[in-house]
């Protein structure tokens, strides 16, 4: 199996649902550590959100405030990449964090408190294409499609999976973070408004299908903080296997447990401070399902190109 998988590795995966509170990070985090850990993948985080919820599960607040106070965060790498007259460049092997928590093969691009905002971005845009409106607007569109994509275009064959950690909510990171995947990885709780993130999610793909002809596709959705079932849960699970399919479907499901809030606490995954709560053993679970998923859709795309 593992030489099968490694066939197919080198691909970008957006963990990602308009909505909050799904569980985004806490799959980005727990999922690559698995990889690296139990699948000897190479593999990348990149914390998209201001929050940097990521960044902070991975580091205590201390190690976060050296990278940033030494630029090594994704804010330098967005600033160099919008605007040509930066001083002292930083590249992005310098400012990734390596074998993080202890684990070789596993890296992250830390995340910044400041710059994502798209007022900030505009300003950057504006004084990039002088302000005048039809280089405003062609300058915007080029960052919009081709900044995430840029960012990692040096380092992207260095990894087997670079997992992209979202932010909630639609914003020109967001959209670029689309455009630069191959595939998408769907957090979601079976409850109503999990299911509406999960609609304005893919109403913004297809959109940026239709301008940009994108050929990101869907790995599928998993169940996070399952707990005692309800007669709401299976009405939303009904619901979305009707849409998608049960094959879009994760059989490992989340459970709902104190462990992983915990292990927030201590800056490190639930399945390195927890490793025999109920959460880690889903999460070690969810790698295989996960690489078999990823594993059959290039396959299949790679024979429908012959």
């Amino acid at each position: 199996m593992a030489n099968t998988e490694r066939s197919y590795m080198g691909y970008i995966v957006s963990i990602a649902n308009m909505k909050g509170g799904v569980g985004k990070t806490t799959i980005a985090v727990n999922l690559a550590t698995c990889l690296a850990r139990d699948r000897q993948k190479r593999v990348l985080i990149v914390d998209l959100d201001t929050q940097i919820n990521a960044t902070l599960s991975m580091m205590p607040p201390l190690y976060f405030a050296k990278l940033k106070q030494e630029r090594r965060t994704l804010k330098t790498l967005v600033h160099q990449t919008i605007r040509t007259d930066t001083e002292e460049r930083l590249s992005i092997e310098k400012i990734i964090y390596r074998d993080i928590c202890q684990i070789k093969g596993l890296d992250i691009l830390a995340g910044d408190v400041e710059l994502y905002d798209d007022f900030v971005l505009s300003a950057l845009i504006a004084g990039k294409s002088q302000s005048h409106q039809q280089d405003f607007e062609r300058t915007w569109n080029n960052v919009e499609n081709n900044l995430i994509r840029v960012l990692l275009k040096p380092i992207i064959k260095q990894y087997d999976l670079i997992l992209l950690d979202f932010p909630p909510g639609d914003s020109l990171i967001t959209r670029s973070a689309l455009l630069a995947s191959h595939y998408y990885l769907i957090p979601a709780k079976a409850e109503p408004l999990s299911v509406v993130g999960i609609g304005l999610l893919e109403s913004r793909i297809e959109q940026l299908k239709k301008v940009n002809r994108g050929a990101i596709e869907s790995l599928g959705i998993v169940y996070t903080s399952r707990g005692q079932v309800t007669d709401m849960e299976r009405k939303v699970k009904y619901r979305l296997e009707q849409e998608f399919g049960t094959e879009k479907i994760f059989s490992t499901e989340i459970p709902l447990n104190v462990d992983v809030a915990r292990a927030v606490d201590d800056f490190q995954p639930v399945v390195l401070n927890s490793p025999h709560s109920s959460g880690a053993k889903a999460f070690v679970k969810l790698a295989p399902e996960f690489l078999r998923k990823l594993v059959k859709l290039v396959k299949s795309k790679r024979e429908n190109k012959r």
